[in-house]
């Protein structure tokens, strides 16, 4: 790996979302700074993707960074919001190290031979409706569980209790 990848944008991209976590982490008790802080970082989770096959900047350095930054974010979140939620973070942690040091920055395209549901969700990178329903459980179930401990989705979004339990639900399901 040359020294230049390391300013690959989407690896900049990377960076940023790091010091979004970071800054989101610092500001946790804070919703209307934690929410806007950890939305963005999960928001530009797609655009460095985009940016390393648009620009041809993909690294094996980059899938790992997209992947440690999304570890991170999560761990974090997982982390404070329930005393089991290291549990969390350590089976991903667990999966990042399977799949990376086995397939590394192709992990994604490396499903061929996986049961069918596990190809579905995989093609395309995800994006399929099942994948996009999975990457939703993965990014926005931690989020959403911060919502509702918080109260945010009652008394700044006005969300029903029916709606805020299907949503959980929808999200958990597509987590597992």
């Amino acid at each position: 790996m040359g020294a230049q990848v390391l300013l690959y944008w989407a690896n900049i991209t990377g960076y940023i979302r790091l010091a979004l976590v970071l800054a989101a982490w610092a500001a946790y008790e804070t919703p209307s700074l934690f929410v806007p802080l950890y939305s963005s970082s999960v928001l530009l989770d797609g655009v460095d993707g985009w940016l390393a096959r648009r620009l041809n900047q993909c690294s094996r350095f980059g899938a790992w960074l997209d992947v440690v930054v999304d570890n991170l974010g999560r761990g974090m979140l997982w982390s404070l919001l329930f005393k089991w939620g290291w549990l969390v973070s350590a089976v991903e942690w667990c999966v990042f190290v399977c799949n990376h040091s086995a397939r590394g920055d192709r992990w994604k395209n490396s499903f061929s031979t996986s049961p069918p549901l596990i190809q579905a969700i995989m093609s395309n990178g995800f994006r399929t409706p099942l994948g996009l329903w999975v990457v939703s459980g993965l990014h926005l179930l931690p989020l959403w569980l911060y919502g509702f401990q918080r109260g945010l989705l009652s008394h700044w979004l006005d969300v029903p209790l029916w709606i805020q339990t299907q949503g959980t639900v929808m999200l958990a399901a597509g987590r597992l």
